[in-house]
């Protein structure tokens, strides 16, 4: 009897190892890793809908990552005299997480997520044209990414395999040269550009997504970037004639910063958020946030828009950009319709134009909480402490949608990040690089001029590619895209940063005053309080990489930033810079 029951034990303790065995080899579905996902094509592209996502924070285009270049340049200023100050002084200590590290960080982010859907795509049976779709997608926005992190950081880590960097903890490689970074992004650009659908053949689909038109848009950026007008040449012209699909300038300028008017016809590529009506009610500041709730919105209003109603009041557009629009009227005798769209001054002819007699909020301004027919007409003030004009672009100031600012991350206006009136201005600009001043080039900047009921250009009137490229520069482009992304990137590609002339005017561009006013007088050296660019330390035309990045990775080392070297005889050795040209 004792050995039936040793042996009933020992089977019993057999079954009950096997059994053990056999739960052991179950998997959670709800618990699933990059190893075990990816697979299946569903999951490829709900990774690649993580991409996208990741450009969606606060260090891409959120907030921080966007509006960083727009303070770099001589079109906006720090009215809060806070936030963002080492950057609009160009002089950061490369200690501040703000602008040191957020960008970085999720860029580096969209990267990841790049690299994790490339490292799957090809093993996985889909059709060609999903294929191409999902590749193409995941080029362009791991291109998009190190775009930025070149122009803001110059040398930065070029990573393009999963393996080596599955986890943004584990980031040890050492940097690579600026065209290392931008040779990648040619490379990746020209595939994501032949492999991509049209916005005409994408059709619902490519509604938000990048489509060829959009990687051939960025590639023409980068080969300007690096002054390869002929090669930038052909793709720009390519766009305008239709190769990737239909563009046009929307007859009416405003609808690239509306809500309702999103991904029209003028559009290359922009980021997509939602009002805070729709859009979840968690803020979703840092990259970690997966509450179900979470918000779809972005604070660049919260930066833009006047604090004296209700904003942050950051930072403010320059008493030069104002003049600028004012400098010259429409055919009708209007102001350009552009001042309008972005910077919000009271002009007495909005009512003719607008029925509604006020600077900001039609539906009622926060300051008067009355009706628009009662709303008084002052400008309101970027920040009550310093003064500024506050900033109209990407806001609800002219939309008409809301009497009422909320801060965070609540603005649903798409940031439209590339318009096809840049293919025409690009266009305008290497045709006088390559050509001189033609009437190509004239025709090109005509165009967008005519939108806005602008008198034509005359070729007489440009007697040399530096008169063409002047008014380029310094006319045309600060109006269409005044205080939009990429005014910092372009100051970068001519060298302004390093010639005594244009040093100068960046100086003047720069004036402001901290008069607790919203001033929009033409300003001098004299009548001025301030001008950032007096603060520029060599090499902080770039960001400085955060010290903190650098203290966690060996492999690492700073930039011009962070070493204070002049990047001058680099770029001089290479290609010159236009001098200052009076158009009077």
């Amino acid at each position: 009897m004792k050995s039936i029951y040793k042996i009933l034990t020992v089977l019993a303790l057999m079954a009950s190892t096997t059994a053990c065995d056999d739960l052991l080899e179950v998997k959670n579905p709800n618990n699933q890793t990059t190893f075990d996902f990816g697979d299946s094509e569903p999951e490829l592209q709900e990774a690649l809908i993580a991409c996208y996502n990741r450009i969606r924070l606060e260090g891409t285009f959120a907030r921080v990552g966007y509006t960083l270049d727009a303070v770099r340049g001589d079109e906006v200023w720090n009215s809060s005299q806070q936030w963002y100050l080492e950057y609009d002084n160009l002089n950061s200590p490369g200690t501040i997480g703000i602008g040191d590290e957020w960008p970085w960080r999720d860029n580096y982010h969209v990267v990841n997520r790049a690299n994790f859907v490339l490292s799957k795509v090809e093993d996985v049976e889909m059709s060609e044209e999903v294929y191409n779709q999902i590749k193409g997608q995941a080029l362009f926005l791991r291109s998009l990414a190190y775009y930025h992190l070149a122009t803001y950081y110059q040398s930065v880590p070029l990573i393009i395999d999963y393996e080596s960097y599955s986890d943004i903890a584990s980031l040890y490689a050492p940097n690579n040269t600026q065209d290392e970074v931008f040779d990648q992004i040619e490379t990746d650009l020209t595939t994501a550009m032949q492999i991509l659908p049209s916005r005409n053949n994408g059709g619902e689909w490519a509604k938000g997504r990048a489509t060829s038109g959009a990687a051939a848009g960025y590639l023409a950026r980068v080969l300007m970037f690096r002054h390869k007008f002929p090669e930038a040449y052909a793709v720009l012209k390519d766009i305008i004639a239709g190769k990737y699909g239909t563009y046009t300038l929307t007859q009416d300028y405003g609808d690239n910063f509306k809500e309702g008017t999103e991904n029209n016809s003028e559009s290359l590529f922009e980021v997509q958020f939602m009002n805070y009506g729709t859009g979840g009610t968690d803020e979703e500041w840092t990259p970690v946030n997966i509450s179900p709730d979470a918000t779809q919105g972005h604070a660049v209003e919260s930066n833009y828009a006047s604090q004296e109603l209700g904003s942050w009041g950051d930072l403010a557009g320059s008493p030069w950009l104002y003049n600028l629009f004012r400098g010259e009227k429409c055919t009708d005798n209007r102001l350009d319709p552009r001042l309008y769209w972005t910077l919000v001054t009271y002009e007495p002819e909005y009512n003719t134009y607008t029925d509604i007699p006020t600077a900001a909020y039609p539906d009622g301004d926060p300051r008067s909480n009355v009706i628009y027919k009662e709303t008084v007409t002052e400008t309101p003030l970027s920040n009550n402490a310093q003064g500024g004009i506050s900033i109209a672009k990407f806001t609800n100031a002219r939309n008409n949608i809301y009497s009422t600012i909320t801060n965070g991350l609540q603005c649903g206006i798409n940031l439209r990040l590339m318009r096809y009136s840049d293919v025409l201005l690009r266009a305008a600009e290497c045709e006088n690089e390559i050509n001189g001043p033609t009437q190509v080039a004239i025709n090109y900047i005509n165009e967008v001029r005519r939108r806005v009921a602008l008198k034509d250009l005359e070729l007489s009137d440009f007697p040399s590619a530096n008169h063409l490229f002047e008014q380029i520069a310094n006319v045309e482009r600060p109006k269409e895209f005044g205080c939009e992304n990429g005014r910092g990137i372009d100051l970068l590609r001519w060298g302004f940063f390093y010639d005594e002339g244009r040093m100068q005017q960046l100086i003047q561009h720069g004036y402001y005053k901290r008069d607790r006013t919203a001033n929009t007088d033409p300003l001098t050296e004299a009548t001025a309080d301030d001008s950032s660019f007096k603060y520029l330390y060599k090499g902080h035309e770039y960001f400085p990489i955060f010290q903190g990045i650098l203290n966690s990775n060996p492999n690492l080392v700073g930039n011009s930033a962070n070493r204070n070297n002049d990047n001058g005889p680099g770029f001089l050795a290479k290609w010159s810079v236009r001098p200052v040209t009076d158009l009077n």
